[in-house]
């Protein structure tokens, strides 16, 4: 779906004359100026690569375009460019075209988990529905750098009426996430269509927005924009900032829009090394979005996407940063340090293990300040009360319709007839076949 550009001015200024007022309001302005090219990359921060580094930049955008909006480009701070966290986001780096043994272009087999075109269905009761394939700004460290710059994919009408036909005739599914490319690139109506036909479904109960729009092109939430989306509730929204750099008075407005509109903000950020690889950056980051009530959701494992090795760090880092946050800033301003899994697993939670050990009787556990403690378990807990027969039980209004408990879960179950979870290709398990 493309924007149009009507009503914006149809000679691109200079790279130079942008620089006077990078911080224009009109997002279509910002849009149609965006910064492509290493030209106007240095003529816009009056910076100059090396003959060598250009040679290796130049090739590294023959294979991830570039583009900025002037607004984000503007926060640089150019005495260190080369280790300034949004030049570092924003412009390629040579370390792209490195791939390493385990990159993969779809880490996440997005393309594999999807029933119909546009769409991404991996959990039960939640898919993914892409509805713009084009984004704001092209970001260094992007999952999706396979699609990034394919403008000659962009989904067409008939291609999201399917993908909202799945979901119609998908019961199971109560919670829609509207991703990309950045779901704001399209305009206020269309988006408004989309929105109003996920909420004509019943079994539909919550749709998610993902955008990273108030933190690259906070123009783009326009008073027009929030009323607009206050009209179809319940609606969330996460954004994306990384550092605390990208919160300014710009993207403070954006949120505060947002949140006067009625939407839960949360915030997923991207663990990135030499931006935001710092306890310290990242305590500031969360206690500033916390500020503008936004709540840290997840922090990510940067992808096995071919193109991120360079921003990688150990999850040994990830697990720093968690410590140096639970029990030093408001609980609430703690993000869930996780890993998508390669091939498909989902989201798995990374976290510090705060319990030392436990017995029948007793939980022993540490807290931030490593002070050791124990819990007494009940002594009278009476479990008998509960049959695990979900799809009789009235105690929550009606019985749900019957799904299998996959997974640990299942395990759990005390009517579960499987009692282990054994994958197929198991070597020992094979040699029992053999034998028999």
């Amino acid at each position: 779906m493309q924007i149009s550009n009507t009503g914006t001015d149809a000679t691109k200024p200079s790279p130079a004359s942008r620089k006077i007022d990078p911080l224009t309001d009109d997002w279509l302005w910002q849009l149609k100026n965006s910064i492509t090219t290493l030209e106007e990359v240095e003529e816009f921060l009056d910076i100059r690569f090396e003959p060598a580094e250009r040679m290796l930049l130049e090739q590294t955008l023959e294979k991830f375009p570039l583009s900025v909006t002037p607004y984000y480009l503007s926060l640089v701070e150019t005495e260190d460019f080369r280790n300034d966290p949004v030049f570092m986001q924003a412009v390629p780096c040579a370390d792209e075209l490195i791939v390493q043994e385990h990159d993969m272009a779809d880490p996440l087999a997005e393309d594999t988990d999807s029933p119909v075109p546009l769409i991404t269905h991996r959990y039960p009761d939640r898919v993914l529905l892409r509805i713009s394939n084009t984004c704001s700004m092209y970001c260094r460290h992007c999952t999706r750098k396979r699609t990034v710059g394919d403008t000659d994919s962009l989904p067409m009408p008939d291609e999201i009426e399917v993908a909202l036909d799945y979901i119609r005739s998908t019961k199971g599914v109560r919670d829609v996430l509207l991703s990309g490319g950045d779901p704001l690139m399209l305009s206020d109506s269309r988006l408004d269509q989309i929105l109003t036909a996920l909420d004509e479904i019943d079994h539909v109960e919550v749709v998610r927005l993902g955008t990273r729009m108030p933190a690259v092109l906070p123009q783009r939430i326009t008073e027009e924009l929030c009323t607009m989306l206050s009209t179809h509730q319940p609606l969330w929204l996460n954004t994306h900032f990384n550092h605390p750099n990208a919160i300014t008075p710009e993207s403070k407005t954006a949120l505060r829009r947002l949140a006067d509109a009625g939407l839960p903000l949360g915030n997923q950020s991207v663990l990135l090394a030499g931006v935001n690889d710092c306890p310290r950056i990242m305590r500031r980051l969360v206690e500033r979005l916390v500020a503008n009530r936004v709540r840290p959701y997840y922090l990510y494992q940067c992808d096995l996407s071919e193109g991120l090795s360079n921003f990688r760090t150990p999850v040994s880092k990830g697990i720093e940063i968690i410590e140096n946050l639970i029990g030093h800033t408001s609980g609430f301003a703690v993000p869930r340090y996780v890993i998508d899994a390669p091939h498909g697993g989902g989201k798995i939670p990374v976290m510090p293990n705060c319990i030392v050990s436990w017995a029948p009787d007793r939980v022993v556990l540490r807290n931030y300040e490593g002070v050791i403690c124990t819990y007494q378990e009940p002594v009278d807990y009476d479990r008998s009360q509960c049959d695990h027969e979900c799809t009789t039980c009235d105690l929550t209004g009606p019985p749900p319709s019957k799904r299998t408990i996959h997974g640990v879960a299942g395990l759990m179950r005390d009517n579960n007839d499987t009692d282990a979870l054994v994958p197929e290709d198991n070597e020992r398990h094979g040699r029992r076949d053999d034998e028999a």
